[in-house]
């Protein structure tokens, strides 16, 4: 007699909010911001989870976030730190850029403005 047994595991999937950019800010090209998130209900089956911060836009109308992962603004820090400084790539001026932070899944931050 043969019996099945299964073992559940846990998945904890953390979205972090994202507190900084907030919608309407400004970065201006060569400048250092920082990006952060809310660290306050981290499961702890990701306490030691390194995070990806890749930058994107969103043009209205559409959901694509044009992500540039050929260039990601910060990679590899731990995502209990709770904000990352970047250095603003020299990109195209708009005001519909995001910034999304990714651990175990993405989570996006509203749209800011990029300038020269």
């Amino acid at each position: 007699m043969f019996v099945a047994v299964a073992s559940a595991a846990t998945n904890d999937v953390f979205r972090p909010q994202i507190t900084e950019p907030k919608e309407g800010d400004v970065w201006t090209v060569g400048s250092v911001q920082t990006i952060t998130w809310d660290t306050s209900n981290i499961p702890a089956a990701n306490q030691n989870q390194t995070g990806l911060i890749l930058l994107g836009f969103i043009e209205d109308g559409s959901i694509d976030e044009h992500l540039n992962t050929t260039n990601p603004l910060a990679s590899n820090f731990p995502i209990t730190a709770g904000s990352v400084n970047v250095n603003v790539p020299d990109v195209t001026p708009r005001d519909d850029y995001v910034v999304v932070l990714f651990g175990d899944s993405g989570n996006t931050s509203p749209k800011f403005s990029i300038v020269n």
